[in-house]
């Protein structure tokens, strides 16, 4: 079976014309009459993306500003034509690209949902077969015979969402609907995307800088970066792309021969959620295990221990440990430390390694060893989908006694 979306190829280039002031004398500015040049130059807001869609996927979109994704979405939305590629649609396309867009302020609730839905392309006929399903999501039946002049935002948002989410269209391509609402407009959101693909089978593209409503809704996901594809992939394994960047996303590293030292060889450093491979993303509410490889050549291990320094992404110390109650020994070591689960919160972490001898002699130090990534969790529909502050997130033991 063929893909429901191809894109091949496809680029876009935009000509920037920047004018240029050249010398004027006081008679021609007094006069207005300034004399500019005109310089073009081109500029490749996409180049060379290529990837499919299978029917019924929901696919993540992600990448920093810049990178691309309004361009690509603007492309599949026949916005803007592609300068070079193509794309290959085997279904109909249905593009929230700005939700509410078509709503007329002097004119009732209901007015609105018949004019935007046939803008959005729905027939009466649909209009009507939907009309109180799309009432019932966007909880404005109160105010349905009120002019939209007089909703707030959230019931402008509610409206304009529920009206696009009824479209009867094979694909469906959002961008950043989520960007306006609480948890519990998220959850409506979110939970009517799933049930469009996973029931309906539906095609989905969601691009959105919350990686949470990401990770929540998308199977998959592609990473832009400055215009090109840099990867296609699970879910997990994209978001943790993207945090990092252009870094390996492997949470391990291996140590040559300049790591061997008289007393002592470091082997290899790595995290990985418990029970799976560092290649897989760190997930914030799954234990987390840090692995420390090293061999020690003699008797002198005794005198020996590990300290460890984390640092967040902005090189601000958090703690330090080591791995008390646990001896070394000669020859090989294979040191585990287990942070519970939800202790990190996502975001990017540094570890420095101290090699310290009769607890006071620092015999090796390395800054910024290794670097890891922590990505959202599974989340429960309702809950928060934003990043919650701070860098550490322990859970503590409560207890609620009775006087």
């Amino acid at each position: 079976m063929k893909p429901i979306l191809e894109i091949q190829h496809v680029s876009k280039k935009f000509r920037l014309n920047r004018e240029q002031q050249s010398y004027v004398s006081l008679r021609d500015s007094l006069s207005g009459l300034f004399k500019r040049k005109n310089k073009s130059e081109d500029f490749w807001a996409l180049r060379d993306v290529t990837f499919n869609i299978e029917q019924g996927q929901s696919v993540g979109i992600i990448g920093k500003n810049g990178a691309g994704k309004s361009t690509l979405l603007k492309i599949l939305s026949k916005i803007t034509p592609p300068s070079e590629g193509k794309i290959i649609s085997r279904g109909r396309m249905a593009s929230l690209l700005e939700v509410g867009t078509g709503f007329h302020p002097e004119l009732t609730g209901r007015e609105n949902i018949f004019m935007n839905g046939s803008i959005l392309g729905m027939t009466r006929s649909d209009i009507k077969k939907n009309f109180e399903a799309i009432v019932d999501f966007s909880g404005v039946e109160k105010f349905l015979d009120t002019p939209l002049k007089h909703y707030s935002s959230g019931m402008q948002l509610r409206l304009a969402f529920a009206v696009s989410a009824f479209l009867q269209n094979e694909i469906l391509v959002i961008d950043e609907v989520l960007a306006v609402g609480d948890a519990e407009f998220q959850k409506k959101c979110i939970g009517k995307m799933e049930d469009v693909s996973k029931n309906e089978g539906r095609t989905v593209l969601f691009v959105s800088h919350n990686m949470a409503a990401v990770k929540s809704l998308c199977s998959s996901a592609v990473v832009l970066e400055k215009g090109t594809v840099k990867l296609v992939d699970k879910t997990e394994v994209a978001v943790s792309y993207y945090l990092k960047g252009a870094s390996d996303i492997l949470n391990k590293k291996t140590f040559d021969d300049d790591y061997n030292k008289p007393d002592f060889k470091l082997l290899e450093l790595s995290l990985h959620s418990k029970g799976k491979p560092s290649e897989e993303p760190l997930i914030e509410n799954e234990e987390i295990e840090l692995e420390t490889q090293i061999e020690f050549k003699n008797d002198s291990y005794a005198f020996y221990h590990l300290t460890y320094h984390l640092y967040n992404e902005l090189g601000e110390a958090m703690f330090s440990f080591w791995h008390k109650d646990v001896n070394l020994r000669k020859g090989s070591n294979k040191i585990i430390c287990t942070f519970p689960k939800s202790f990190f919160n996502t975001g990017s972490y540094y570890l420095t390694l101290f090699v310290v001898k009769n607890k006071t002699e620092v015999m090796y130090k390395e800054t910024d060893i290794i670097s890891f990534v922590v990505v959202d969790g599974d989340r429960p529909m309702g809950t928060w989908m934003g990043r919650e502050p701070g860098y550490i997130k322990p859970t503590f033991t409560w207890r609620n006694e009775n006087i």
